[in-house]
């Protein structure tokens, strides 16, 4: 089949996010002036860059994880680990303002090194970002698309040593959850290795 999703697609839903898929959580947090920590998970998340690390995630729609980053310049993108998928699910509950999901979902504040908004200590990685810009991304026809993309780089990496193994984090030990479309998230259970090509040795 072939469609302009701009005609609609015909199915019974969307298939765009089970196409674009799998896509990491960023799982972030992020605190208010006034001390009031924030929680949720955002499937419109990546790192882009190495030199400097960069990380960015998108919210449709100005939502407290975006408000609070451009408001205070930081955030901490939390890894969802198997064990963990339940409680990042209760943290994405439309809870009001002010609300700390951290409780709702049963899990633990740990403070951070370098940033100011708390990470989640059961977490098998997480990492310290400062906001270096907001986009705004448009529409083909130059509208605003409603999209706030928070940009960060990573200032500290936080790793539960008990996911290293042989000195390498162990994203299979950790499970690392990812989002698919509709209902469905998958964790890592598997990994492979292959080595880039070199033109040289064909």
């Amino acid at each position: 089949m072939f469609y302009e999703p701009k005609n609609g697609h015909g199915l019974p839903h969307d298939p765009f996010k089970s196409i674009v898929s799998p896509r990491p959580i960023g799982w972030i947090s992020t605190i208010s002036r006034t001390g009031e920590a924030n929680l949720a998970p955002y499937s419109f998340f990546n790192a882009f860059s190495t030199n400097p690390f960069l990380v960015w995630f998108s919210s449709e729609g100005q939502k407290d994880s975006s408000s609070l980053a451009a408001e205070t310049g930081e955030f901490v993108a939390n890894l969802v680990g198997r064990d963990l998928a339940e409680k990042m699910n209760r943290t994405a509950v439309d809870s009001p303002r002010g609300v700390s999901e951290f409780t709702y979902a049963g899990l633990t504040e740990a403070p951070s090194r370098l940033v100011a908004p708390p990470r989640v200590a059961e977490a098998p990685a997480a990492l310290e970002c400062k906001v270096t810009e907001v986009l705004r991304p448009k529409a083909l026809d130059g509208s605003d698309s409603g999209s706030f993309v928070v940009v960060g780089e990573v200032v500290g990496v936080h790793i539960d040593d008990a996911f290293l193994t042989d000195g390498l984090f162990d994203a299979v030990k950790a499970g690392n959850v990812a989002r698919l479309g509709y209902m469905e998230y998958s964790s890592v259970e598997s990994a492979f290795a292959m080595r880039r090509p070199r033109w040289q040795d064909d």
